[in-house]
């Protein structure tokens, strides 16, 4: 059963290769970390939700808004996912839906974003509040799309299909079904964010880090199927 659809736009994805310990408190039960080249990657994404529809309804004022997330990658039974820290939205009741039927970790702060096409680039930037500061995340980019490579790291960080919700004892899986994704490659990104502030202290320590990758993938229509929990005995 389709849950939400929408579509998905300019996700910039900041992409930092951490320990892993520092994820362990934090993985669902009956999932486990997932790895490129033996590195294990939390990423900072950034995109636009566009036309958004729950159940198949369009919720007022709830329809088109960005979205700020920090996540990492798991697997289970062979199918990757993802696992949010927190994903940051401006509309409240995307928020109540989110935190009360999917088990995540939502936040509502005032969000702004900014697109620009030059005749030589694009320029995509949002921008998020937290108490009284401001947090952005910005890039340039060549106007060509061009294909996500397999087998690269483009390809890992693009290619989960599924989300993982940890919630006291219990493990919640959904499917996010979409096309694969073209991108633009990025020829400069800033990120101004006080992570410690945004996500606690566990990631004050990307402060001091640039990211390892940055991308700007196309993106596409999204489906967001209805979630299960996980019966497997842990």
């Amino acid at each position: 059963m389709t849950f939400l659809t929408a579509t998905w736009q300019q996700l910039i994805m900041a992409n930092y290769a951490i320990n892993p310990d520092i994820l362990r408190p934090y993985i669902p039960n009956g999932t486990n970390l997932d790895f490129y080249n033996d590195k294990c990657y939390i990423s900072l994404v950034g995109f636009l939700f566009k036309n958004t529809k729950v159940l198949g309804f369009k919720l007022p004022n709830h329809i088109n808004f960005e979205e700020v997330n920090l996540r990492f990658y798991v697997t289970h039974n062979h199918k990757r996912g993802v696992v949010f820290i927190k994903e940051i939205v401006a509309k409240p009741l995307i928020t109540f839906i989110a935190n009360t039927f999917y088990k995540e970790r939502y936040q509502t702060c005032k969000m702004t974003h900014r697109l620009t096409d030059t005749k030589q680039q694009k320029i995509i930037n949002y921008k998020w509040k937290i108490g009284k500061q401001w947090q952005a995340i910005t890039v340039t980019t060549e106007l060509k799309e061009q294909n996500i490579l397999p087998n690269t790291e483009a390809e890992f960080i693009t290619d989960h299909y599924y989300g993982y919700t940890k919630h006291k004892d219990n493990t919640f899986e959904y499917e996010v079904t979409h096309p694969s994704w073209r991108q633009y490659r990025v020829l400069d990104a800033t990120v101004d964010v006080d992570f410690a502030r945004t996500y606690g202290p566990d990631f004050g320590f990307l402060n001091r880090f640039k990211p390892s990758s940055v991308l700007l993938a196309k993106g596409s229509e999204i489906s967001v199927l209805k979630k299960r929990r996980l019966h497997q005995i842990f």
